[in-house]
């Protein structure tokens, strides 16, 4: 039986288009003990996903943070025979340099037993390049993201059939990645003019946005706040569809296998990391615009098939 350690940090979209590559892993050291070193906030998925025998969570320390390097070194030096970097960065990439042995590596890293040499992949889309990469370690048959195995209990929610997830947020810092709230909230209203309950998905810092909408658009339900990334999933699985930013939950509510519209505007290419679900056949639609303030509502209620 051998060690072996797969890095991944995140963020949230990120690690859930890893959860097939996680999978096969898992299949190809069926036997074996396997480490993930990830950060607090993917604690719960990686649990939850079975791949993993142990996980740790210090794999970004803080600089000041000398019991959370304590941690990481601890980690990396546990005497692993091989390391899966699908972390593929610069930080990655320097623990190699931390570890005393020298283990094969899956990655990018200088002196990589196993790199990833493709010159293309840069512009290959996360799922494609991590594939690639497995491949060129000797693992072939990697599937798509699937959290089929997110089971939470969700009565506590009181929902009624039909609801449409809606992701309204995303990252502070990156408001150009967000459509318009009162777009939102235009498309809330025309939910609930056909019989459906727009639930709309947040964070606790994301409770003024949502209760705008919500105050734009009375009916609709906000849980900003009040769901873990288990419970996401298992709300997405009984909703008719979803509709999002590009951000971490629409990723990870397309691995449930809806029906889902992802918005993007030009600060990311879709073409490099779309949302993708757990099936061959297309469960995501990208609309893209240059600003997502061009974006009209009647657009994105078309895509989900609300006309």
């Amino acid at each position: 039986m051998a060690d072996i350690l797969v890095i991944k940090l995140g963020a949230l979209g990120d690690f859930v288009q890893a959860l097939g590559p996680f999978a096969a892993i898992r299949h190809h050291h069926a036997g074996d003990r396997i480490t993930l070193l990830t950060t607090t906030p993917f604690a719960e998925l990686a649990r939850a996903c079975g791949a993993f025998d142990r996980i740790e969570t210090c794999g970004r320390p803080a600089s000041l943070d000398l019991g959370a390097w304590a941690c990481l070194l601890r980690t990396l030096n546990a005497g692993y025979a091989r390391v899966y970097d699908l972390q593929t960065s610069d930080r990655s990439s320097l623990y190699r340099s931390l570890i005393l042995g020298r283990p094969e590596w899956s990655g990018i890293a200088r002196g990589a037993s196993h790199p990833h040499a493709n010159p293309d992949r840069d512009r290959m889309h996360t799922i494609e390049r991590q594939r690639d990469q497995l491949t060129m370690a000797g693992i072939v048959d990697v599937p798509l993201p699937d959290v089929s195995w997110a089971k939470a209990d969700i009565g506590r929610f009181g929902l009624t059939t039909p609801y449409v997830l809606m992701i309204p947020g995303g990252s502070a810092h990156r408001p150009e990645k967000r459509w318009p709230a009162d777009r939102f909230a235009q498309l809330a209203r025309r939910m609930i003019a056909v019989g459906t309950t727009p639930v709309l998905l947040g964070t606790r810092d994301e409770v003024p946005l949502l209760d705008f909408i919500v105050a734009k658009a009375p009916g609709a339900i906000s849980l900003a706040g009040k769901t873990s990334l288990i419970e996401i999933a298992s709300l997405a699985r009984g909703a008719r569809a979803a509709v999002g930013n590009d951000t971490g939950p629409t990723h990870l509510i397309a691995a449930a296998g809806i029906p889902v519209v992802a918005l993007f505007s030009a600060a990311s290419d879709p073409a490099l990391c779309a949302p993708r679900g757990p099936f061959e056949r297309a469960t995501v639609r990208v609309l893209q615009s240059a600003s997502l303030a061009d974006l009209d509502e009647a657009t994105v209620a078309q895509a989900l098939d609300l006309v």
